[in-house]
C-alpha cells in the first residue's frame, strides 16, 4: 500500500505598509482570510496593530515614522519563515544587507517608498505593497498578497482605491 501524504495548503501572507495611522476599511477587508500579515513599517499609532491583529498573526518592523514609547519594542528587521521559504521584513530598502542568498532568504518585504513594486534579483523575490494610508501625491493606495507554496512564493498587489 502506498501512503500519500498531504502538503500543506499554500498560506496567504497579506502584505500592508506606511499606513501612517489610518487603517482602511478596504485594507481590512483585503487582509480578511489571509494566514498571517505583514506590516514594513511606519505604522504610527499602535491602534493599527490592534485593528490588524484581528484579523491574523502579525509581523511588523519599525518604520522612520514609529516614535514614541510604544515604537520602541518594535524590531527595524524581522525574518519569518513560511513553510520553505525565508522572508526578511524591513522598512527601508535602503537597510537590506547585502547577503541574502547567504542567509537563505528568500523574500524581501520593504515599505517607505510608497511605491508599489515586485522584482527579482538574484533569485530573491523583492516586494513593495506600497502604501495603505494617507494618499501621497499621485501614488496608488494599495497593498499586497504573498502566497506562498512550499519553496515557492508568488506576490502581487490591489489597488485599494480607484
Amino acid at each position: 500500500m502506498t501512503r500519500r501524504t498531504h502538503a500543506s495548503p499554500p498560506a496567504r501572507i497579506g502584505l500592508i505598509s506606511d499606513t501612517h495611522n489610518l487603517v482602511r476599511p478596504e485594507a481590512l477587508d483585503y487582509l480578511a482570510g489571509c494566514d498571517a500579515i505583514i506590516h514594513a513599517g511606519d505604522i504610527c499609532n499602535p491602534a493599527v496593530l490592534d485593528a490588524l491583529s484581528q484579523i491574523a498573526p502579525l509581523t511588523v518592523v519599525r518604520g522612520n515614522n514609529d516614535t514614541g514609547e510604544w515604537a520602541t519594542s518594535l524590531p527595524t528587521h524581522a525574518t519569518l519563515t513560511v513553510q520553505q521559504v525565508t522572508i526578511l521584513v524591513v522598512h527601508d530598502i535602503a537597510d537590506v544587507p547585502a547577503d541574502l542568498r547567504k542567509q537563505g532568504i528568500g523574500v524581501v518585504v520593504t515599505g517607505h517608498s510608497h511605491k508599489p513594486s515586485i522584482s527579482e534579483r538574484d533569485g530573491v523575490l523583492f516586494v513593495n505593497p506600497g502604501s495603505a494610508g494617507p494618499r501621497r501625491f499621485k501614488l496608488p493606495v494599495s497593498a499586497g498578497m504573498l502566497v506562498v507554496d512550499g519553496a515557492r512564493a508568488d506576490a502581487s498587489f490591489d489597488l485599494l482605491l480607484k
